[in-house]
């Protein structure tokens, strides 16, 4: 399935237009209908994304990877796009303070998932140095 940039443009500049007068009289409507439409375009870009992840996955293998760094790969992506989405929701609520605290949270779930790829890392370096 082909991600179809102009559905999603389409979606995305109606949910706007009727969200902007919605605004006016019903903020609280306007802010349901942008994390509404925003989660269908996520799911058309998930579901765009199933034959890019199976290339990422034989690539791999055939590199002679483990999946590990696959899973990692992937899990480090799907939080950098919820912690994105989420963030973008809030500051369209008009909550700065929260955005920057879900990026926050973002970021450190990524250095956290990221550390046993740090440590093979740093084994692997040790060892051809010959100091481990």
């Amino acid at each position: 399935m082909k991600m179809n940039i102009v559905g999603i443009a389409g979606i995305a500049l109606c949910a706007a237009v009727i969200s902007a007068m919605l605004r006016r009289y019903h903020q609280e409507y306007a802010i349901l209908l942008t994390v509404a439409v925003g989660v269908v375009i996520l799911v058309e870009l998930l579901n765009s994304l199933v034959p890019s992840l199976q290339q990422i996955r034989t690539l791999l293998s055939s590199a002679g990877l483990t999946s590990d760094y696959a899973v990692i790969l992937l899990k480090t992506l799907g939080i950098c796009f919820l912690a994105q989405f989420a963030a973008d929701s809030c500051r369209d609520a008009g909550e700065n303070a929260l955005a920057a605290k879900v990026e926050l949270a973002g970021k450190l779930a990524i250095v956290a998932l990221a550390l046993p790829l740090f440590e093979k890392i740093a084994k692997t370096a040790a060892g051809l140095t010959g100091t481990a």
